[in-house]
C-alpha cells in the first residue's frame, strides 16, 4: 500500500469516526439519556432540560422552588412526535422552559398511575384528555393547569402566561391546587355497598337497553366516529347472547367483528389490528400497532371462531399471531415488546398505505382483480393513497372473472405476499422495545384463548415460554411483581394491572396444562395483592401498592374499564375463579362485595363495565365448574373448549389432586367428567356430550 492510498484510508477512517461520534455525542444532552424506555430515550437530545419522574426532579422543584412542566406520551404517539418537533426540538421554547420551570417527561406506559392522576386533574378542568398531555404543577406536584397537543406559540404563550400568574398570585394558585387535589381524591372515591342482595337478570337488561342506544347496527362498533375495538364488550356479548340465545345482539357481534376485520383498522397484508378507526365506517386507522389491543383482539377472534365457526376468524387469528411473532417478540427471553409506531419516514401510516400507481407497477395483470377486492377506487382514498379493506362482496368478483372462491383466495394471497415483499424495503416504524408486565399478560392470555380455540401446540409453546419469563425476570424476591423490562433490566415495581391480568393469565394457563404450579403462582400472586394493594374500608383495590404511596397525589381505584379492562373488574374475576377452584369463601365474598360496589354505576356508560358484567352473569346465571380426571383428560378437555360454553372453569388432573373439589374423584382406568355447582357436583359422566347435556342456563 502507497503512503498516498494509506493516508487517504487512515483519513476516511477519521471521518468516519468523527461523524460517528458526533452523532453519539449531539449537541444537548439531558437526564434522559440513562433511562430504558424509548419514548424517554426520543427526548434525550432535546435542548429542554428533561428529568425523569423522581425524587430528584421534585426535589429540585422545591429547592428552586419552581413550578413543574409535566408531559407524558408514549413512542407511538403520533401528536407526541408532531409536539416534539415543533417545541421540545426549538431552543426559543427550551430557553423559555428551561429558565422557569423543572421539566419533566413521563412515558405513560411505565408510569400509568401518573399518568391516571394527571389526566383526572385534566377531565376535573373540564378539558378533554389525550396524549400528548402536559400539565403544569407546583413544586409539590399539584397540578395547577393542563392541556394536550399545543403548537409551538400557544405552547410558550399558555406556559409564560401561568408562570407569570403563579408569580403573581402565589397564594391564590396554591388555594386553587389544594381544591383540585380534593377533586381528584373524590372523583377515585369508592364507597362499600352495605346492601348485598341477589343479583338479577333484569340488571343486565336494563344496562343493555341503555347501552345499546349507542350500537351502530350498520357499520358495527359504537355510532360515531372515532371507533375503538374494545375486544371485552364483545366477549361480554358474546356470552350473554349464548346464555339468553339473544340473536339480535349475537348479529351485532358478528356484524361489528366482520366490520374490523375486513377494514382498515386491520393491517390486510402484514396481520395485526391499529389502534382505533378516525372514522365511522373503521376505514381510516390511527396507525400504532399496539400489544394490548392485539393480545385482545386474538382472544376476541378465537372465542369468536367457537361461536360463529367463521373460517375467516381462524385466519385473523393466525395472522395476527404470525405478526406478533415476527414483529413483536422477543425470543431470547419469550417476552413481547410494546408497539409499533404510527410513523415512517415523518408521515403517519406510510408504510400500510399504497398508491394506484405502486399497486399496478407490482401487481402487473392482477391489479384489477386486486382492485376490486380492495376497494381501490376513488371513494376509498386517503390522502392521495388507499387503505386497504376487503369488499363483502365477493360473489360479484366470481362471477365477472369466472372463478371459484378458492381460486379467487388463492390469487388475492399471492399478491399479498407480493406487496409484503415490497412493504419490508420500505422504511419501518419505530418499535417501542420495552416489555410490560401487564400487557405480556394480555398477550399470554391471548395466545392461551388461541389455543383453547385450534389446539396448535405453536401457541402452547410460546404460552408456556412467556409465562416462564414473567416467573423468572419479573417475580421480585418479596413475591411482587416488576412492571417493566428491557435489555435484562426491571426497576419499576408493578401495578394493580401487572397482578390482575397476570394472575387470569395464569389461571388460564392451568386450564390448558392442568400443571397446578401455575394455579398456585396465581394464588400467591392474589395473596399478595391482598396485603399491599387492598383497600379494607372500601373492599376495592389501589391501582398502586402501599409501598408506592409517596410522590403521588392520592392512590386511585380503577373500576371503569376502557381500552384494557379495569385492573380492579379483572381480579374481582379472579378472586371468583381462585375461589370456585380452591372453595375459598373470603375470595368469593370479596368479589361478590367487589361487584355491588359498582352495580350501581354500570348504566352511566355501557362500554366501561362490560368486563365486570361477565362476573354479573357469573353471579345470576348458573356458573359450572367441570372437572375432568383420568389418563384422557388432555383430549377430552380440548374438545371441551371447541364447545361454545360460557360460565365455567376448567379444573383437572391425570391422577388425583388436592383440590377439594377433585378430591377422591380419579378411578383407575376411566377418565370422568364431573360438572359441578358451588362445588357440588351431579353424577360423573365419560362421554362430553353426555356431560353437556347437565349444563342448563
Amino acid at each position: 500500500m502507497t503512503m498516498r492510498i494509506k493516508f487517504l484510508y487512515l483519513f476516511f477512517i477519521f471521518i468516519f469516526f468523527l461523524s460517528y461520534g458526533q452523532k453519539k455525542n449531539p449537541m444537548y444532552t439531558n437526564k434522559l439519556v440513562d433511562e430504558t424506555s424509548p419514548y424517554l430515550l426520543q427526548h434525550a437530545y432535546n435542548p429542554v432540560n428533561w428529568h425523569p419522574w423522581g425524587d430528584e426532579a421534585l426535589k429540585k422543584a422545591k429547592d428552586e422552588n419552581k413550578l413543574i412542566i409535566v408531559s407524558i406520551g408514549y413512542s407511538a404517539c403520533h401528536w407526541c412526535h408532531v409536539m416534539e418537533k415543533e417545541s421540545f426540538e426549538d431552543e426559543e421554547v427550551a430557553k423559555l422552559m428551561n429558565d422557569n420551570f423543572i421539566c419533566i417527561k413521563i412515558d405513560r406506559e411505565e408510569r400509568p398511575d401518573i399518568d391516571q392522576m394527571y389526566m383526572d386533574a385534566i377531565h376535573l378542568m373540564g378539558q378533554r384528555g389525550g396524549w400528548p398531555l402536559n400539565c403544569i404543577a407546583l413544586p409539590n406536584g399539584k397540578p395547577i393547569w393542563g392541556g394536550t397537543y399545543l403548537k409551538k406559540d400557544d405552547w410558550m404563550q399558555q406556559i409564560k402566561a401561568v408562570n407569570n400568574y403563579y408569580l403573581k398570585n402565589t397564594k391564590k394558585t396554591i388555594e386553587y391546587a389544594n381544591k383540585l387535589v380534593e377533586g381528584i381524591k373524590q372523583y377515585n372515591l369508592v364507597e362499600k355497598e352495605n346492601e348485598i342482595d341477589r343479583l338479577t337478570p333484569k340488571l343486565i337488561e336494563e344496562y343493555l337497553i341503555s347501552w345499546g342506544k349507542s350500537w351502530d347496527m350498520k357499520n358495527g362498533g359504537r355510532l360515531g366516529a372515532p371507533k375503538f375495538p374494545l375486544p371485552n364488550n364483545y366477549i361480554f356479548l358474546m356470552e350473554y347472547a349464548s346464555i339468553t340465545k339473544n340473536t339480535k345482539i349475537k348479529d351485532y357481534v358478528e356484524l361489528s367483528l366482520d366490520k374490523m376485520s375486513s377494514s382498515g383498522l386491520y393491517d390486510q397484508i402484514g396481520g395485526g389490528f391499529c389502534r382505533y378507526s378516525t372514522d365511522q365506517y373503521w376505514h381510516v386507522p390511527h396507525f400504532e400497532k399496539m400489544l394490548y389491543d392485539n393480545g385482545q383482539l386474538i382472544s376476541l377472534y378465537s372465542k369468536a371462531h367457537s361461536l360463529f365457526r367463521k373460517k375467516e376468524y381462524k385466519n385473523i387469528v393466525y395472522e395476527t399471531l404470525d405478526f406478533i411473532e415476527r414483529e413483536l417478540y422477543n425470543t431470547e427471553f419469550g417476552c413481547f415488546y410494546s408497539a409499533l409506531d404510527a410513523d415512517s419516514d415523518g408521515e403517519e401510516g406510510r408504510f400500510y398505505v399504497w398508491s394506484e400507481k405502486e399497486l399496478k407497477e407490482y401487481l402487473e395483470e392482477d391489479y384489477a382483480i386486486f382492485a376490486e377486492f380492495y376497494k381501490i377506487d376513488s371513494e376509498y382514498i386517503w390522502e392521495e393513497n388507499y387503505i386497504l379493506q376487503k369488499t363483502h362482496n365477493q360473489s360479484k368478483i366470481l362471477d365477472k372473472y369466472k372463478l371459484s372462491k378458492n381460486e379467487l383466495l388463492e390469487k388475492i394471497k399471492e399478491c399479498d405476499n407480493e406487496l409484503m415483499t415490497v412493504r419490508s424495503r420500505r422504511n419501518r416504524p419505530g418499535l417501542d422495545d420495552k416489555s410490560l408486565t401487564s400487557w405480556n399478560a394480555i398477550m399470554l392470555k391471548g395466545y392461551i384463548d388461541a389455543y383453547k380455540a385450534f389446539g396448535d401446540k405453536r401457541f402452547l409453546n410460546i404460552c408456556l415460554k412467556n409465562a416462564s419469563f414473567i416467573k423468572k425476570n419479573q417475580k421480585k424476591e418479596d413475591g411482587g411483581l416488576f412492571h417493566n423490562f428491557k435489555n435484562g433490566k426491571s426497576n419499576i415495581n408493578g401495578f394493580l394491572e401487572d397482578y390482575a391480568f397476570t394472575i387470569e393469565a395464569f389461571i388460564g394457563l392451568y386450564e390448558i396444562t392442568f400443571d397446578e404450579k401455575w394455579l398456585n403462582e396465581a394464588n400467591e400472586l392474589l395473596k399478595y395483592c391482598l396485603i399491599n394493594f387492598f383497600d379494607k374500608k372500601s373492599e376495592m383495590f389501589f391501582f398502586t401498592s402501599k409501598e408506592d404511596s409517596t410522590n403521588i397525589i392520592t392512590r386511585k381505584i380503577e373500576i371503569s374499564d376502557n381500552v384494557i379492562p379495569a385492573s380492579n373488574s379483572s381480579i374481582s374475576k379472579s378472586l371468583f375463579y381462585l375461589g370456585k377452584i380452591y372453595s375459598n369463601n373470603n375470595y368469593l365474598d370479596i368479589s361478590n362485595q367487589m361487584v355491588h360496589n359498582i352495580k350501581n354505576r354500570i348504566n352511566t356508560y355501557g362500554p366501561g363495565y362490560s368486563n365486570w358484567a361477565i362476573l354479573i352473569l357469573h353471579n345470576i346465571y348458573p356458573f359450572y365448574e367441570l372437572a375432568i380426571v383420568g389418563e384422557n383428560y388432555e383430549n377430552i378437555t380440548k374438545e371441551i373448549f371447541q364447545k361454545n360454553l360460557p360460565n365455567k372453569i376448567i379444573i383437572g388432573s391425570k391422577k388425583d389432586s388436592e383440590l377439594s373439589i377433585l378430591k377422591n374423584k380419579y378411578i383407575q382406568g376411566n377418565t370422568t367428567i364431573y360438572v359441578c355447582e358451588d362445588g357440588t357436583c351431579k353424577l360423573p359422566a365419560n362421554e362430553i356430550n353426555n356431560a353437556i347435556k347437565l349444563i342448563k342456563y
